[in-house]
């Protein structure tokens, strides 16, 4: 397995050429869609594992008769084209049979977050209009808490060995006299690549979530773009504890093993402390990781097993420049695959050379089919700044700006399918960018590039903010409080101060036993410029995280620092006494008054 890894990392080229080759194929078949090729595969092979879980394991013959037996559910019910499911489940081989079975039959199916309960849930639900909900065994309840905010007519079922008391039909038993052959061309019509697969669900971490739009053609592009980068092979074995509802987790980690024929071994949720023993007892060989996951490994105890495993490969977001070499390092991994893409954006980035720190580059024999651009952004008005004539202006090398993807086909890799919701489909297509007419999707992500054409992430647009006249980049501060002594977690984000411009900075922060508040502001005035250092500061027992690792900092910036509002530690750095101080009741009102300047 290391040499295989080895060898990916000394020829990159390999790695874009095996993508190409495999995703070029799929215009050539636009009836295969992924439902109709895990059909094909399990002809190809057969007993062998396809999904691993600890409750019940799916070869690829039993996955695929239990697509078939969705799909012939869904027919009896009178569902196809234009109707939505959803899908409220953890992490199960159940999963993806029940979305790939309904989707092979023209169906939609939303994926909804698992940790969403009342009002949350009940918006992302009725948002996509669905006729039935399908609950897990263990969210049966959170269904059923807000069955009173659906439609009428919606049917809610249950699934899962542990299903009820009988307050909902269950689906497994409904299931059970259905037959698992293959469906015969009389039975459905089946769906081309342009139709919508799935709806999958932003995070949310700054509003309600919206549901973008995913097509049989994406579900297709996305697994065989993975497979041939990471070089799926039968003999490879995917360790997947990311929720299913998600992109990464429910559609790459999957999909491309799947189409490459190896299993994927899957967890309900991310355990550091059981992580190393299950990926050495599993022998798995691939890893997808997202967001904080490597930083979570990395700061935990050394376990036994960290280095003794078969990991060739982890491929996956979010692996900061600070953590990269490392976590690499004392986990012994042969090879990094680290990524760009969102789930809606039109166009993603790789890191196949593995240079730490980066999100990837394209290439430049694919730089005239991906156009690509970053472009200045006016912070103080949350949008790519224009120049005289109403263009929007290219950043030089090294300067940051927002990335734009081109919108250069209806059809393809460059599509953007948008959101069930037309207005917020439109809020995110830019006109008139650099000619008249022009269309470019706008990822609200600011980066960085270098005269190499690798990409740097910088921050989210909606979390970089203005300072004393300077932008600041909450990533960029967070990555340096996080280097500080005595703290385990951090959120940066920016909040007003009456009678101030702009936003100040303010950072809440989880500590250990050898935190010290005046060691950490040293450290900033030496790492940080005056304008980028938190003014304020909240201890807090914990960060909340979404179900994707997102940090929920809107929460706490919402919050601010009122200490009448908020139950934790607060400090603001006052710069009469140069040190951070308790922000109590009658502080706060001298700094609402302008009676302390900051």
């Amino acid at each position: 397995m290391a040499a295989r890894g080895d060898e990916n990392k000394r020829s990159p080229l390999k790695a874009w050429v095996r993508a190409l080759e495999r995703s070029a194929a799929i215009d050539k078949d636009r009836s295969l869609t992924l439902p109709v090729l895990i059909e094909r595969l399990a002809e190809r092979f057969d007993a062998a594992p396809a999904l691993v879980a600890p409750a019940a394991t799916l070869s690829y013959r039993a996955l695929a008769a239990a697509c078939n037996r969705y799909a012939r559910w869904g027919l009896a019910r009178g569902l196809g084209r234009g109707d939505v499911v959803c899908l409220v489940m953890a992490n199960s081989p159940q999963y993806l049979a029940i979305w790939l079975g309904l989707t092979g039959i023209c169906v939609t199916v939303a994926l909804i977050n698992t940790n969403l309960r009342g009002e949350l849930l009940a918006h992302s639900l009725n948002l996509v209009r669905p006729r039935y909900v399908i609950a897990g065994d263990s969210l049966a309840a959170a269904v059923s808490a807000v069955r009173d905010r659906l439609a009428a007519q919606v049917e809610c079922w249950v699934s899962g060995p542990q299903a009820g008391n009988g307050a909902l039909p269950r689906l497994d038993e409904a299931l059970a006299a259905l037959p698992g052959e293959p469906l015969q061309p009389h039975e459905a019509r089946r769906p081309s690549l342009d139709e919508r697969a799935l709806c999958i669900y932003t995070s949310g971490t700054t509003g309600l979530p919206k549901a973008a739009n995913v097509s049989h053609y994406r579900l297709m592009q996305w697994s065989q773009w993975f497979a041939g980068l990471i070089d799926v092979r039968p003999t490879d074995r995917m360790y997947n504890c990311l929720p299913m509802y998600h992109s990464v987790g429910g559609v790459v980690a999957t999909g491309a093993t799947l189409v490459g024929g190896g299993a994927v071994v899957l967890r309900e949720r991310f355990s550091a402390s059981a992580f190393w023993q299950d990926v050495r007892a599993e022998r798995c060989t691939l890893f997808q990781y997202i967001g904080e996951l490597c930083r979570y490994l990395l700061n935990s105890a050394p376990h036994e097993d960290e280095t003794h495993h078969a990991l060739r490969l982890a491929c996956g977001n979010g692996l900061r420049g600070d953590v990269w070499p490392e976590f690499q390092a004392r986990f012994r991994i042969a090879e990094i695959l680290e990524y760009y893409a969102a789930t809606e954006g039109n166009f993603s980035l790789y890191n196949c050379e593995g240079r730490v720190g980066s999100i990837g580059r394209i290439p430049p024999f694919l730089a005239h089919r991906v156009p690509v651009a970053l472009v200045r952004f006016d912070v103080a008005r949350a949008a790519p700044a224009r120049d005289a004539l109403g263009r929007c202006v290219r950043c030089a090398p090294g300067e940051v700006g927002e990335a734009l993807g081109q919108i250069v086909a209806a059809r393809g890799a460059t599509r953007f399918e948008g959101y069930s919701d037309a207005a917020a489909s439109a809020s995110k297509v830019l006109h008139d960018v650099f000619a008249p007419g022009d269309s470019w999707y706008r990822t609200g992500d600011l980066m960085r590039q270098d005269e190499q054409g690798f990409f740097y992430f910088v921050d989210r647009v909606g979390d970089t903010f203005r300072w004393k006249g300077e932008n600041v980049s909450t990533t960029e501060v967070a990555g340096v409080l996080g280097n500080c002594p005595g703290i385990s977690d951090v959120a940066v984000y920016g909040v007003g101060v009456p009678g101030a411009e702009g936003r100040a900075g303010m950072a809440a922060l989880v500590v250990r036993s050898d935190f010290a508040l005046g060691e950490l502001r040293r450290a900033l005035r030496e790492r940080l410029p005056d304008y980028a250092r938190p003014v304020f500061l909240r201890i807090v027992p914990a960060i909340e995280l979404t179900g994707t690792f997102k940090l929920r900092k809107q929460e706490l910036a919402d919050e601010g620092y009122d200490p009448r509002r908020v139950p934790d530690a607060l400090y603001v750095d006052d710069p009469a006494r140069g040190a951070y101080v308790p922000l109590d009741a009658a502080l706060h009102e001298r700094l609402c008054s302008g009676q302390l300047r900051i």
